[in-house]
């Protein structure tokens, strides 16, 4: 139970930082996309007619998630270039899984169960390509994953109930 519970935390917490990526405004926003070109008013006229509908904001691609996660855990769990690549692709599955997930109209209760057996069939897959010894290197790494986010969430309810001075 602890270990399905530390996965969902770990899955929640990417996708944290996929939220938090996705809102920053840099998501192709640069001048090249927005009609002040070289090429002249026809472009520019072009580029500010398309300004008119609001624009939502432009999601992490899955990989850049993966590649911050792989980051820190290749180092923790002693993983080689192999199973990085393996263990990436089944994280990249995981995500897409989690975001077609979070889309569908399901109860809070549902959710939470398809996200559990979601974490524990990640956790199947990934142990697969470990030896004894990085399957517990695993298990810490991902404790260590659900406490940083503890002390996240912590840090902001502190926060958010200290009264500002004036």
């Amino acid at each position: 139970m602890q270990i399905s519970l530390a996965v969902l935390f770990m899955l929640l917490y990417i996708t944290t930082i996929s939220a938090q990526y996705s809102g920053n405004g840099y998501g192709g926003n640069g001048y090249g996309g927005n009609g002040y070109n070289r090429g002249g008013m026809n472009q520019m006229g072009q580029g500010m007619g398309q300004g008119s509908e609001p624009e939502k904001p432009k999601e992490i691609p899955v990989e850049v998630t993966v590649a911050k996660v792989m980051e820190e855990m290749k180092p923790a769990v002693n993983l080689d270039e192999l199973q990085v690549i393996a263990i990436s692709n089944v994280l990249k599955e995981s995500i897409r899984t989690q975001g077609i997930l979070l889309k569908q109209d399901y109860s809070q209760e549902d959710q939470i169960k398809n996200f559990e057996a979601l974490s524990e069939t990640t956790d199947r897959k990934i142990n697969q390509f470990l030896s004894n010894e990085q399957k517990e290197k695993y298990l810490v790494f991902k404790e260590g994953m659900k406490k940083q986010k503890k002390s996240k969430e912590k840090s902001k309810e502190k926060s958010k109930s200290k009264p500002k001075d004036k």
